[in-house]
């Protein structure tokens, strides 16, 4: 008697265990689609994007006619749009998060960007920099493409074009371009969103102050949301 109180003791234990068993596997599978979506993982239904904050570490970047340094605006900027873009449910993943250089020299620096880039796949990869020319008087942002990327041009047109709405008075248009490392050496569409010129006193002045770099980081997160849901898989 006592034996077979035992057996079904025991086996109301057990299909217990089991319903438990059953019902963890549920909520973790629901936890694990619900993280995949968050993270732009599942069905395309986010983009997952790559930020490159160009220089960093003994590598400064272009140094403002104020004394400012683009590695520092650089960084400052991507880890912005990182922010707002996760808080739309979009993958964000950065070539860089603090003050350093990926490699001991320039070209090897390069080179690390272009595998990390290669390696994650994004389905975009926007590198922010900042720019300089010899005449102070110009200024204004401009988004750079590889030049026999169709993908890559239809980034650049929407982040210029979100740009473009901060300052109304910039009429420079997307650039192609079949030189620069980064984008010849990637796989995946890659542009270049030059914010501004460090060359321009008054432009240096104002991608100097948080809210500048917020409104631009605003625009270019509004021209990757653009460009996610636009362009194909």
């Amino acid at each position: 008697m006592k034996e077979k109180i035992r057996a079904a003791v025991a086996a109301v234990l057990l299909t217990g265990l089991i319903i438990l068993c059953w019902q963890m596997s549920v909520k973790l599978k629901g936890t694990i689609e619900e993280g995949k979506a968050t993270s732009g993982i599942a069905d395309g239904t986010a983009a997952v994007i790559l930020l490159d904050p160009g220089h960093g570490g003994k590598d400064p970047g272009k140094i403002g006619v104020n004394g400012v340094e683009e590695k520092e605006i650089n960084l400052n900027i991507a880890l912005k749009i990182q922010n707002i873009l996760l808080k739309k449910g979009i993958s964000v993943s950065m070539t860089r998060t603090t003050d350093e250089r990926l490699a001991g020299s320039q070209v090897e620096d390069l080179r690390e960007r272009v595998e990390m880039i290669n390696e994650s796949g994004p389905r975009l990869a926007v590198s922010i920099h900042q720019n300089s020319y010899s005449d102070e008087g110009i200024q204004g942002a401009q988004v750079f493409y590889f030049k026999d990327s169709k993908d890559g041009e239809k980034a650049a047109e929407c982040i210029q074009n979100a740009l473009a709405k901060l300052d109304p008075e910039n009429a420079k248009q997307i650039k192609a371009n079949n030189t620069y490392y980064l984008l010849k050496n990637t796989e995946v569409p890659v542009v270049i969103a030059e914010c501004g010129f460090l060359s321009n006193y008054e432009e240096a002045e104002k991608l100097t102050t948080e809210v500048y770099q917020e409104e631009i980081a605003q625009a270019i997160a509004e021209g990757i949301e653009e460009y996610a849901g636009t362009s194909s898989e």
